[in-house]
Parts: structure tokens; C-alpha cells; sequence
């Protein structure tokens, strides 16, 4: 009997431990930005989101796990060629994200294998309708229209293409040495311009550097004239002011006859002792001769009668 117990104990024991490394075995917790897709009996069952799921032993089981984060594949370099026959290597990188687990598990076999051949194609559907310098400027217009088509024919998938950027545009080697040359060509065209621009600015600010200088020299000659012509009328105008004081004093003083032919004189002799060749003699010259000759007579009588 005890023997019997204890088997069964064990049995019990044993069962219970099973079952728990089941349910714990089927229990499953589904990380951000994942999602995992379950089968049941074969068929497609459900799309876990995040959290805690639990999952039928021996009748689900998980087919897919998906990461719902943008991806990106760098495609290798695919030769294209031109519209003009030019080879090039185009190399390209997509940026996706899957937006539906169940069609990206169910929609295609292999779905980056897809997404590449199909940018393969696609690229060189658009390159061959393009000349080079029109495909080697143009990197934009070509990434919009391969994202367009790209995403048009994933949505069966269950994936959205963000976007699509050519990495590297490789032409022939020949045709890279023709552009290195021009780009050098155009190089030097362009120092040459900047150097005769400089140029032309340092003759324009000597030319006005001079040009500076003579209107300053023209006004310190003109500022001088001004100057002296101020100078020379500020004199005229204080000799004139003696002259009118002169003439105010002297109508002042009343002067007589006698006093103002006096002055007459005087003035005749400065005039013969100069180097003027005519006189101009005044019609009274013998009154003043006469009024000379008696003022002589009174000087002379005055000391006799002093004595």
C-alpha cells in the first residue's frame, strides 16, 4: 500500500510538473515594435500586438516574427544604361516598414528578394528614358519615381517603402576623366572671373581714392581763397572805417579855410614827388599859393616877436 502511494505521488507530481512546463512553454510576451503571426491546425489564427499572449499547446504555432520598425537594405550597384548608351553602376538604398504581418508573411516568399529585383527593374525602366547629364542631376526626380512604383506594389505585401536614395551614380571611367576635365576647366574660368573681378574692384577704389583726394585738395585751395578774399575785405573795410572816423573827426573839429588849403598843399607836393607824369593843377592854385606865402609870413614874424 505505501508502496502504491508513493508511485502514484510521483506520477502526480510528474504530470503536474509537465503540465506547468507546458503552459509556461506557450506562454509568450511580444516586444514593442513586434508583432508574431500565429497558425492554428495550419491556417492562419491571429497577429499578436505587444503584451502577454498564451498559445494552445500542439494546436497553434507562431509562423512569423515581424518587426514593425523601419528597415533598410542596401541594395548592391546594378548597371543601367542610358538613353544616350551609357553604363552605369547605380547603387541603391531602401527605407521600409511593414505595416501588415499577415500579408508580409503570407504575400510573397521572399520579400526583400522582391523588393530588390523589383528596384533593379524599376531603375532601369527610369535611367533608360534619361540622358547621363540628365540622370546625374536628377538624383531627386529618379528616388520619387521609384518609391512611387515600389510602394504601389508592395501594399500587397504588407509593406510601406518611406523612401529611396541612389547612393552612388558610377559612369564609365572614360566619361568620369571628360568630367573631371571640365569641372577643372570650369574651375580655372571661375578664378579667372574672380581675379578680374578683384581687380576691377582695386582699380575702381584707387580711382576713387583719388578721386577723394583732388575734392579735398580743391576745397583746402578754395577754403584758402575764401580766406585770404575775407582777409583783404576786412582790411579795405577797417582802412575804409579809419578813413570815415578820419573825416568824422575832422568835421569835428571845424577846421578853417586856411587849415584845409594847408592840407591841400600838402597833398599836391606827395602828388608832384611821385612818378606820375601829368598833374592835373586846380584852378585856385594862386589863392593857395598866396594863402602859403602868408602863412609863411606869420611863422617868420612870430619868433621876431618873441624875441
Amino acid at each position: 500500500m505505501p508502496t502504491e502511494f508513493y508511485g502514484t505521488t510521483v506520477v502526480v507530481i510528474v504530470l503536474v510538473v509537465f503540465v506547468l512546463a507546458v503552459i509556461i512553454a506557450n506562454i509568450k510576451i511580444v516586444p514593442q515594435a513586434h508583432s508574431f503571426v500565429v497558425e492554428r491546425l495550419g491556417a492562419f489564427h491571429a497577429s499578436w500586438g505587444t503584451g502577454l499572449h498564451v498559445k494552445i499547446p500542439f494546436l497553434d504555432r507562431i509562423a512569423k516574427k515581424v518587426s514593425l520598425k523601419e528597415q533598410v537594405i542596401d541594395f548592391p550597384p546594378q548597371p543601367v544604361i542610358t538613353k544616350d548608351n551609357v553604363t552605369m553602376q547605380i547603387d541603391t538604398v531602401v527605407y521600409f516598414q511593414i505595416t501588415d504581418p499577415k500579408l508580409y508573411a503570407y504575400g510573397v516568399e521572399n520579400p526583400i528578394s522582391a523588393i530588390e529585383n523589383l528596384t533593379a527593374t524599376t531603375l532601369r525602366n527610369i535611367i533608360g528614358e534619361m540622358e547621363l547629364d540628365h540622370t546625374l542631376t536628377s538624383r531627386d526626380v529618379i528616388n520619387s519615381k521609384i518609391r512611387v512604383v515600389l510602394d504601389e506594389a508592395t501594399d500587397a505585401w504588407g509593406i510601406k517603402v518611406n523612401r529611396v536614395e541612389l547612393k552612388n551614380i558610377v559612369p564609365p571611367a572614360e566619361i568620369q576623366e571628360s568630367m573631371e576635365k571640365q569641372m577643372k576647366a570650369e574651375r580655372e574660368r571661375r578664378a579667372k572671373i574672380l581675379d578680374a573681378e578683384g581687380e576691377k574692384r582695386s582699380a575702381i577704389l584707387i580711382a576713387e581714392g583719388q578721386k577723394e583726394s583732388a575734392v579735398l585738395r580743391a576745397e583746402a585751395i578754395k577754403e584758402t581763397k575764401i580766406r585770404e578774399a575775407q582777409g583783404e575785405a576786412e582790411a579795405i573795410l577797417s582802412v575804409q572805417r579809419a578813413v570815415a572816423d578820419a573825416i568824422k573827426l575832422m568835421n569835428e573839429a571845424n577846421p578853417s579855410e586856411g587849415v584845409i588849403a594847408i592840407k591841400s598843399l600838402e597833398a599836391f607836393e606827395k602828388a608832384a614827388d611821385g612818378k606820375a607824369t601829368k598833374i592835373i593843377i586846380p584852378s585856385n592854385i594862386q589863392s593857395l599859393a598866396g594863402l602859403a606865402t602868408s602863412v609863411k609870413e606869420l611863422m617868420s614874424d612870430s619868433p621876431e616877436g618873441k624875441a
